[in-house]
């Protein structure tokens, strides 16, 4: 460590901390764009918009404070007079060759470029030049406005470096650059799986999730439809952040009012069919290992979960090798529709076509997922409409609810009831620790006493775990995020290391940290306080285990005789196949 001077404090630095940390640590705002850190590892480190400069031991020139590392006795001005216009003239320039639609922009109120403008008091542009004009583009998920991009590149180096997935990309020269898809393709004709974490990391509105809320209320308005919701594990653990309340607040019970109050005709819990998923999953993990003890070569290990939409696409486009392994069970959101359509809907005597199911969901990719032909019936979809944490919280504004003063309602039974197995499902490492907690008391015969069984304390990017099932030793891998994702299956597809199960979540903490969560830009604390208040809600759960669900063990009983049975795969199950 030594010493530095920024703004006429004495501080301390070391020759790897930027200038914009050095001042960061001792209060010292310095504006951004560009800079951003995305998870442990990575650093948006373009440095492209240059709103950060400074001036360095009264040099000549300018150093953006984001990239410049501190040298022993630096003095640092980070506000003078020509500073102060440099960087108005530089927000001139972004503005002058910005759309001025912000009424109506999708990242109005949250977007970076416009918060800056207000805190410089920008009342007006000097600069009339010519205009980039691109072509915007629509998929289920993501809209693609490139006329709003101001080439920050932070979604480039989530797409390429944390998530490995190589959709986007810096494209042209000069004042043509923006970033891209390669030849400007479409997402769905890309590699895109469609997670989200781009959207999720934009400063501006060039990329946004495509919103859904009209359609919902188009739905609520016919008269001649009935509309019922399934609410995700995350969602409850995030929305109350877009009403100023506490980080991670379980706000389930006010969802539930909400939705009420706006005039769904049932209000459900996707939960419940987390815990569906855990008997289909939990079966299957349940005879591979039987098989594989009984020294069957022909089992496929690991087992992989397929819970995750974004990771279902991922392995389809990079590890078509791999197909035979992840489960076939369907994702809560899809098991929950299916069940909805087809079982409970002519119990209450309503036509398939007349039911409306919408999903409230923390993950971009669930649009997707909710539109792909495997899951439509006769022209009929089985998830009607998805939309997202950020979606629920602008209905809730529609509709003038005051959400923290609203009462408390319990969801609608019999899909309401759930475990604290079903709960995890919105974390890193749930959907595993749910499917080992019932496969053990299924293979073992007796009660698992240590219900956390993988001890998971914090999220980390790659975990490997060794548990004990009797005489047997299970090797458990966890990943989330998708570049750790391909370091896991790579050891699986190269033979360099072997695992009896795997968990793959496609965005950071799992799904408490999905695209269509509210924005938090890089504050991972954020994502650990809502990790932190999933594992309460389970620990404070009467029953923790997916199996003791007396309305999933009604199903069965009912329906489907027993779990991975011909019903129920024909219900609940799907396939994959190479992209």
């Amino acid at each position: 460590m030594f010493d530095i001077t920024i703004d006429g404090i004495k501080t301390k630095a070391s020759k790897d901390t930027t200038i914009l940390s050095a001042a960061k640590n001792i209060g010292i705002k310095i504006p951004t764009l560009c800079n951003l850190k995305l998870e442990e590892y990575f650093l948006n480190n373009h440095v492209t918009c240059r709103i950060c400069v400074v001036e360095v031991d009264k040099r000549d020139g300018l150093y953006p404070a984001c990239s410049t590392a501190c040298w022993e006795g630096m003095s640092v001005i980070t506000n003078s007079p020509q500073l102060i216009q440099i960087r108005k003239n530089i927000l001139e320039l972004l503005i002058s060759n910005h759309p001025k639609d912000c009424l109506i922009c999708s990242k109005s109120g949250e977007c970076e470029l416009q918060k800056l403008t207000q805190e410089f008091r920008l009342k007006e542009v000097r600069f009339n030049g010519e205009k980039n004009q691109f072509k915007s583009e629509y998929s289920e998920s993501i809209i693609r406005d490139p006329e709003k991009c101001i080439m920050c590149r932070r979604c480039e180096t989530m797409c390429n470096k944390v998530q490995t997935c190589g959709v986007l990309s810096a494209i042209n020269r000069g004042f043509h650059s923006v970033v891209s898809t390669v030849y400007g393709n479409d997402l769905d004709k890309t590699v895109c799986t469609f997670c989200g974490q781009c959207v999720s990391v934009c400063p501006v509105g060039a990329l946004h999730e495509k919103n859904y809320t009209w359609e919902v209320m188009e739905a609520l308005a016919n008269p001649t439809k009935k509309v019922i919701a399934q609410v995700a594990p995350a969602v409850r653990v995030a929305l109350g952040e877009e009403f100023g309340m506490e980080i991670g607040l379980n706000v389930e019970k006010k969802i539930v009012s909400a939705l009420k109050k706006m005039g769904f005709d049932g209000v459900f819990d996707t939960t419940w069919a987390a815990d569906l998923t855990i008997m289909e999953e939990a079966t299957e993990l349940k005879e591979r290992l039987e098989a594989h003890i009984l020294g069957n070569k022909d089992t496929r290990l690991p087992i992989l979960t397929s819970c995750c939409p974004a990771w279902v696409n991922f392995i389809e486009y990079n590890f078509p090798n791999l197909l035979d392994i992840p489960s076939t069970s369907k994702s809560p959101q899809q098991m929950f529709s299916a069940v909805a359509k087809n079982i409970w809907a002519p119990k209450m005597g309503i036509k398939r076509e007349d039911l409306i199911v919408v999903s409230i969901m923390p993950c971009l990719a669930k649009k997707y997922e909710a539109s792909k032909i495997e899951f439509i019936k006769d022209g009929n979809r089985d998830t009607d409409i998805s939309i997202s944490t950020r979606e629920l919280a602008d209905m809730i504004r529609y509709f003038n609810i005051d959400f923290i003063e609203t009462e408390d309602q319990e969801f609608d039974s019999p899909m309401g009831e759930y475990t604290g197995a079903g709960i995890i499902f919105g974390r890193t490492g749930g959907v595993v620790e749910a499917a080992l907690r019932t496969a053990y008391e299924w293979i073992m015969g007796e009660e698992l006493k240590n219900v956390d069984i993988l001890e998971l304390k914090k999220s980390q990017g790659l975990i490997v775990k060794k548990i004990n099932f009797g005489e047997k030793e299970l090797k458990i891998g966890i990943a989330h995020g998708l570049g750790n994702a391909r370091k896991l299956l790579e050891e699986i597809e190269e033979g360099r290391e072997k695992y009896h199960a795997i968990e793959i979540m496609a965005c950071h903490c799992g799904c408490v940290g999905g695209g269509g969560q509210p924005f938090i830009h890089g504050k991972t604390e954020i994502l650990d306080k809502r990790v932190e208040a999933l594992n309460g809600i389970d620990k404070n759960c009467k029953l923790r285990k997916s199996h003791e669900n007396l309305y999933v063990k009604k199903l069965y009983e009912e329906y489907f005789d027993a779990p991975c049975s011909q019903k129920a795969k024909d219900l609940l199950h799907t396939k994959y196949k190479k992209k």
